[in-house]
């Protein structure tokens, strides 16, 4: 049947029951789904409607067919630029003369929403610009985020430990976002305040008043945004050392000058710290032409747990399995602590797994009630899934469910 379209031990208890560890506690609660999805001029989509029922989606067809496309429209939902990290503009289908726009209808914790995302080519408001509307209303990225969590995992990822800390800093950031909506707010204030800084040193501008309160709230959200990402790794460490099947268990730090003065001295104190810090810094920045310390700088490190090995010397397989521990321990820590998975989305995910991680996968994202979308050119490899999931044929941006 074608689908309509033209193209260490932690324990979390509730009172009075008796303590039960993350994968326990995954295995209760409701989640929310996405029950209808609808795509307009987006990428090679010129128009899809398709619907679920909050099982497990399985895309399969040849390179090329649109399953990532399809995947990349669903990241849109989630606040920053989408797994590919592409400009709004990019996501327009070539010859199209209308904007793009992605919509869906959430279902689930006993209520029901339509959500949308969409691009404003910025002809009035001066550059690039993402509408969110939740039930017919404007909204910002967060509110949007407080509804609906996304993680992903593509093949660009595979190299995550081996190549700039720009990756993994991003790929913890929306990490955080799980536990804590305004960060990515508070991350975009931080570089917007600071790419101003960064100006008036290039222009010579020595006004240390200006300068000075910039870097004051450069301090302040500084301080946030490192304590979040510690936060969050605590709790993660947490739920990794509880061990998924055969996926090796991870261990997570995180390097940057002002997460450690974090580990050293109150957060009060830090701002200070890491406000002289930038007035001492001033002239080594502007020679620089950026800002050279801060928490744009901090790198997300990862060990393997049992032999002690950085990620980055790993073995390729050992990489991907690491990685998706991670992305499973975060999406039952969110099951525990928001009361809903995220929506996972998985392109290309079964390449470098052998069949007994294979079905340890498939069997965590069906323990976690969430919805999962799932990508691979051959069908095959998903057979662990069988009547647990939807199945679609991907041809030409069409879909096709199979039976």
């Amino acid at each position: 049947m074608r689908v309509e379209a033209q193209q260490a031990d932690m324990r979390l208890t509730d009172p009075g029951q008796a303590p039960a560890t993350v994968a326990e506690q995954s295995l209760k609660a409701a989640t929310i789904h996405i029950a209808k999805l609808s795509l307009s001029d987006f990428r090679s989509y010129r128009n899809l409607q398709m619907q679920t029922e909050g099982l497990p989606v399985v895309l399969s067809g040849s390179n090329g067919a649109g399953k990532t496309n399809l995947l990349e429209a669903l990241s849109c939902f989630s606040p920053g630029r989408g797994l590919r990290r592409a400009r709004l503009s990019e996501m327009k289908r070539h010859d199209a003369t209308a904007a793009w726009a992605v919509s869906a209808r959430l279902r689930g914790l006993g209520d029901d929403h339509q959500i949308g995302v969409g691009f404003d080519s910025g002809e009035s408001s001066g550059g690039e610009r993402r509408q969110v509307r939740i039930d017919g209303e404007n909204a910002s990225s967060g509110e949007l985020r407080e509804l609906l969590g996304v993680q992903w995992l593509t093949p660009r990822m595979d190299r995550l430990f081996v190549e700039g800390k720009g990756e993994r800093r991003r790929f913890l950031d929306r990490l955080v976002f799980g536990s804590d909506p305004g960060h990515g707010k508070r991350v975009n204030t931080y570089e917007g305040v600071m790419r101003e800084r960064n100006q008036l040193l290039r222009d010579k501008r020595r006004d240390d008043a200006w300068v000075g309160a910039l870097e004051a709230r450069m301090a302040e959200d500084a301080v946030a945004i490192a304590a979040a990402r510690l936060a969050t790794l605590d709790r993660l460490n947490a739920a990794l050392a509880q061990g998924i099947g055969p996926f090796p268990s991870a261990a997570l730090a995180i390097e940057g000058v002002v997460e450690d003065m974090l580990e050293k001295m109150p957060a009060v104190d830090a701002e200070g710290h890491f406000a002289e810090a930038l007035r001492l810094g001033r002239f080594k920045d502007e020679a620089a032409g950026r800002a050279l310390d801060g928490p744009h700088r901090s790198d997300l490190l990862v060990t393997y747990a049992a032999t002690g090995l950085p990620a980055a010397q790993c073995s390729t397989g050992e990489q991907k399995a690491l990685l998706i521990a991670i992305v499973l321990a975060n999406a039952r820590l969110e099951k525990v602590e928001q009361g809903q998975a995220p929506i996972l989305l998985m392109d290309e995910v079964t390449a470098h797994l052998d069949e007994n991680r294979r079905r340890a996968l498939f069997d965590e994202i069906c323990a976690l009630s969430g919805q999962t979308w799932l990508t691979g050119t051959d069908r095959a490899l998903f057979a662990g899934l069988d009547g647990r999931a939807h199945f679609y044929k991907v041809q030409d941006s069409a879909l096709y469910l199979e039976e």
